[in-house]
């Protein structure tokens, strides 16, 4: 090469390095740098060939003119490193991406056929822009990992995080398949899928709950914490290099039962990736792509980075849910005190009617005998009495029944009427109106009836706490697209806004004796199902709590109607 023609090839590489540096998108950056390149070698037609792993056909990109013509099996075996035999008159460039080739920049002189010396040319600067194209890949990683860390940190729900999990890798990977996403149980040794992204075809996955036995040779494989790559061979598995058990492929390969053909639901290639810390096995991450070999070293290396971020959200969920599981039974334990206070007066109250009317018949009987009609009007006086204590002493046994904090099925109706058989004569001392407006049918909730208890206890409890100069209470239910709608409507003193923004957070309370963790474990158990609480509130004008439930079973709601 002449010493112009080399000072020209340097002058062009530093102005490539100057352009496709400023611009932060890697496919920007590849239609630029491919203009770039045709002006330099002055070629009549130009394209981008990129050949995805597992295909046998390149896509043939940024085409100019469009109706070029191109050999599509030279480009095939250009990029698989065969070296086909070129005519003069077509330089082809390999790029690289994601270590490993990835593309031919193709470049066509009709009436002037190349020089020998544009073969090296085309091969530096095809590797400066692979390096380019490698430094702004890392840099949108580097960017989508800020993010995935800032979000997977943050304080979410087990369903919420999970999911978000998984966005992550897709974002990192950009597989084409399937993630999916299960925990590990001790006892017996199983792992359940808990959530699961398919991107071959829009909609839910179907084995949201699926479980399988775990062996322990595939326990032992997930306690190394490498992360473990197969691709399809024929029907079965092959593991990569290094790797000789296909026992985790078998038991992540589970069929899809959505009905797509097995052309677009198979997996090529699969990715399990363990979710452990030093002491425990979490559950493993699965990965899936459509072809054979299409996630290689480098997304397997992203994968490994990536999972010290996964295991330490999860551990800090698991810790949260401990904490609030602690805080729920500290809360109900606190709640059934209070309970115990505030019904004692009602039932000394009903006792106190019933023993004066029982002595003094017995007196009456020694005597000379009751009448008829005092006799039955004392008697009505001691059953209205008993049943006010019945109804004191039912609620409360129905929420010990239903502590256990599980996700189930809960009866709006009864979970109101529970609440009102205990605190019914309290909101009478206190001269509070109950109003309560119930429809006809109701459809069962996502919730368990305990939890359900403890939520409208607490909430119908702040309600008659802030009216101690008596008001009205509203509790009114109603249903709201695939919902169930509990509304709380009080007159009492307010929330300032100053403490609107915080009644939520665990241990703010503006009780003298309070806790501060009625409002916390009411988040925490309509986040736990799915749900959502809004609470407005104007000091002088009262408190309105509104929480939406998910209904239980939607298609069976739908044909109760």
């Amino acid at each position: 090469m002449d010493a112009d023609r080399e000072l020209k090839l340097l002058r062009f590489l530093c102005r490539i390095d100057d352009r496709l540096t400023r611009v932060r998108d890697a496919d920007g950056a590849i239609a630029l740098g491919l203009r770039m390149v045709r002006e330099f070698f002055e070629a009549d037609a130009t394209c981008l060939a990129v050949l995805l792993p597992g295909r046998d056909r390149v896509e043939l990109r940024l085409r100019q003119p469009g109706v070029a013509a191109w050999d599509e099996r030279q480009l095939v075996d250009f990029l698989n490193r065969r070296r086909p035999k070129l005519s003069s008159e077509v330089l082809l460039g390999l790029l690289e991406r994601r270590e490993r080739p990835w593309a031919a920049i193709c470049l066509r002189r009709s009436d002037n056929r190349f020089t020998p010396e544009a073969v090296g040319e085309i091969r530096q600067i095809a590797g400066r822009i692979s390096k380019l194209i490698h430094r702004t890949d890392r840099l949108r990683i580097a960017d989508a990992r800020t993010r995935i860390n800032q979000k997977i940190m943050e304080q979410l729900r087990p369903k919420d995080l999970f999911y978000q999990i998984l966005h992550s890798l897709r974002a990192l990977t950009r597989y084409d398949h399937s993630s999916a996403l299960l925990t590990f149980e001790e006892a017996p040794e199983t792992l359940t899928l808990v959530a699961e992204q398919i991107a071959w075809r829009k909609g839910k996955s179907k084995k949201i709950g699926w479980t399988r036995p775990l062996s322990a040779d595939a326990r032992t494989l997930l306690e190394s914490g490498r992360v473990f790559a197969f691709d399809k061979e024929g029907e079965g598995w092959r593991p990569r290099r290094g790797q000789t058990s296909t026992e985790l492929a078998e038991l992540l390969d589970y069929d899809d039962d959505s009905g797509g053909g097995a052309e677009d639901g198979t997996a090529g290639t699969l990715v399990c990736a363990p979710l452990r810390t030093r002491d425990s096995l979490l559950g493993v991450l699965k990965i899936a792509s459509r072809n054979p070999r299409s996630l290689g070293h480098y997304e397997m290396s992203l994968v490994q980075e990536f999972l010290p971020h996964a295991v330490v959200a999860i551990c800090n969920l698991r810790r949260t849910e401990s904490l609030e599981m602690g805080m729920l039974e500290a809360e109900k334990k606190s709640v059934m005190a209070d309970l115990a206070r505030g019904v004692s007066h009602d039932i000394n109250n009903a006792m106190g009617a019933v023993l004066p009317l029982v002595q003094q018949l017995i007196a009456e009987e020694r005597d000379h005998g009751a009448g008829r009609k005092m006799l039955v009007r004392d008697l009505e006086q001691i059953e209205s009495s008993l049943q006010v204590c019945r109804r004191i002493f039912g609620g409360m046994l129905s929420m010990a029944r239903g502590s256990t904090r599980t996700v189930g099925q809960g009866d709006v109706r009864r979970a109101v009427e529970n609440t009102l058989a205990i605190l019914d004569e309290g909101m009478k001392r206190h001269a509070i109106d109950v109003r309560v407006e119930l429809p006809d049918r109701l459809p069962l909730v996502r919730s368990g009836q305990g939890d359900l208890e403890q939520l409208l206890l607490n909430l119908a409890g702040n309600a008659r706490d802030a009216m101690p100069g008596g008001g009205e209470l509203v509790i009114e239910v109603r249903r709201l697209n695939g919902k169930v709608q509990i509304d709380l409507r009080d007159t009492g003193a307010g929330i300032p806004a100053a403490d609107l923004g915080r009644v939520q957070e665990p241990f703010f309370t503006t009780k003298n004796d309070g806790n501060g963790l009625g409002l916390a474990i009411c988040r925490s158990i309509v986040w736990e199902n799915r749900g959502s609480m809004k609470i407005d509130s104007e000091p002088g004008r009262g408190t309105n709590v509104s929480v939406r439930l998910p209904v239980a079973d939607p298609v069976a709601a739908e044909e109760g109607r």
